[in-house]
């Protein structure tokens, strides 16, 4: 459901969804998207109400290098090689979910080498 959220959000904005769930080897990424010479990569982290930390904290360490590490696989084995595609962001979009109603707080940019 988290994805789904984020996906409507990203189309809302003007994106195409490339891939959804992408495998690169035992790499997943969430959600790929193109708007223009863009393509961005989003990592979706959900929690549910009550969660004892929000859905940022989770993006740590190791975690954050397997995203890091995504990226690249993501760059060299498929947009490098799309026409028009110029430029790639890493962005995370935490989602929380109250009385039903998915709440998305994204961050563009949100990971850097």
């Amino acid at each position: 459901m988290a994805e789904d959220a984020v996906a409507r959000l990203l189309e809302e904005r003007g994106f195409e969804i490339l891939w959804r769930n992408l495998h690169l080897g035992h790499l997943e990424v969430d959600i790929v998207a193109r708007k223009e010479d863009l393509c961005v990569m989003v990592e979706v982290r959900a929690r549910g109400p009550g969660a004892f930390e929000g859905p940022f904290a989770s993006i740590v360490g190791k975690k954050k290098m397997r995203i890091l590490y995504a990226a690249d696989r993501l760059w060299r084995r498929h947009l490098s090689k799309m026409e028009g595609v110029e430029r790639m962001r890493i962005d995370v979009a935490g989602v929380a979910f109250e009385n039903g109603e998915a709440k998305i707080d994204y961050v563009a940019g949100a990971l850097t080498a």
